[in-house]
């Protein structure tokens, strides 16, 4: 066996990437104050990035290659069976559901219910490109199906271009065509007139406006699924370079050079396409998928050393439960601004986060690090606490 794959033909570079994508959502959404988060765990105001920007892309890109790696177990046949396709409709449902009750925490509230979300985007973006992968893939002689890379990238290129070409030529009611700010654009004014502004993200605000956007919306989720289907090809090519049918080290340096010219690709667009997570504009979508395939073609390296693969055993544990190492790293957010004390002499109301936060600062003067050691706490809990199904080999996926 491969040293850089585990047991059932699992890629260990997939699962530690996954997970360290996972890691990256929880250290970024649990400082021990918001004020003191460190520039690179913060998100890009409007245009541009930072590394806490990858992130979500990045576990996206994840996604696609484990389509893309599921392909080859269909037969012909099963690509139009009733029970796959009834498999996908039931992860998208389950998704989406739980994406909305951990949107409705900690205290539920019809009337401000936020319905776009993190894993309401997973579930849309997975199905669809689910079926774009599976509607095209092609037969084997063995009877297999095998991904079809030529339609899916030009599904990727019909993605980037169609989304460009709305933003740019759609007319806006109020704000005319080719608007890329918080509130002119196009993914802005479908939000704000389909969900309606009391259940979008509360921080997607305008400066003197109000909120005007949610960064998880729906017109965005079309170029978010690039991410997935970028994904879904570079399974295809790392799977060939594992079961040695090409040259592994040609395969990878081949991978390489393509994920540098999508993140070339990406920031060459931006005097024209700013790159911008919140709109998840075409140059971002290369970009940052870009970035996914450099990183997870790294770890395939570098994970061919014992010590290496020994060093990531927390970034498999967290990546092969990830979704609950998210669900987790959600509810415990929601519940850090819960009033824990109030009339604190002169101090404000205690909360679990701000206990934390009062407590790392008798670690440390340092407020920035004392906040990051909060964020670490909370991924040491999460991680420990996942550990024991770990090691039993549970894996639970929706």
């Amino acid at each position: 066996m491969d040293s850089a794959k585990a047991g059932g033909g699992r890629i260990v570079a997939l699962d530690v990437l996954r997970g360290l994508a996972v890691a990256g959502m929880i250290l970024v959404t649990s400082p021990g104050a918001w004020a003191y988060a460190y520039a690179p765990l913060k998100h890009a105001a409007w245009r541009g990035w930072t590394p806490a920007d990858l992130v979500f892309p990045t576990f996206l890109f994840c996604v696609g290659v484990a389509i893309g790696l599921s392909i080859p177990r269909l037969r012909v046949g099963e690509g139009t069976s009733a029970a796959l396709w009834s498999k996908i409709a039931r992860r998208t449902a389950l998704l989406i559901l739980l994406g909305l009750v951990l949107n409705a925490l900690p205290s539920f509230d019809l009337a401000h219910l936020r319905i776009p979300g993190v894993l309401q985007r997973i579930g849309l973006c997975y199905a669809l490109a689910s079926a774009i992968c599976i509607l095209s893939a092609q037969a084997e002689a063995d009877g297999r199906l095998r991904l079809n890379v030529v339609v899916v990238v030009l599904a990727v290129a019909g993605l980037l271009v169609g989304y460009w070409a709305l933003l740019t030529f759609t007319p806006v009611p109020g704000f005319g065509v080719d608007r890329w700010d918080s509130q002119g654009a196009l993914p802005a004014f479908i939000d704000r007139a389909v969900f309606t502004i009391p259940h979008l993200w509360p921080y997607g605000t305008t400066e003197g406006v109000g909120v005007t956007y949610d960064p998880e919306g729906l017109l965005s989720t079309f170029p978010a699924t690039v991410n997935v289907l970028l994904g879904a090809v570079a399974a295809v090519f790392l799977a060939q370079a594992n079961n040695g049918r090409q040259g592994q080290g040609r395969v990878l340096a081949a991978l390489l050079v393509l994920g540098a010219a999508l993140i070339v690709a990406g920031l060459a667009l931006d005097p024209i396409v700013p790159v911008n997570k919140r709109l998840w504009t075409p140059s971002f979508a290369l970009f940052s998928s870009g970035a996914s395939l450099v990183a997870l073609i790294v770890l395939q390296i570098v994970l061919k050393a014992r010590a290496a693969r020994f060093a990531a055993w927390p970034l498999k544990v967290l990546g092969g439960n990830a979704i609950l190492a998210f669900v987790m790293s959600q509810v415990l957010g929601a519940c850090a601004g819960l009033t824990l004390q109030t009339h604190r002499a002169g101090l404000p109301d205690l909360t679990p986060q701000g206990f934390g936060f009062e407590t790392a600062q008798r670690l440390t003067a340092d407020p920035y690090l004392a906040s990051f050691l909060c964020a670490l706490a909370i991924l040491a809990l999460i991680t420990a606490a996942i550990a024991p199904l770990h090691r039993r080999g549970i894996h639970l996926r929706l």
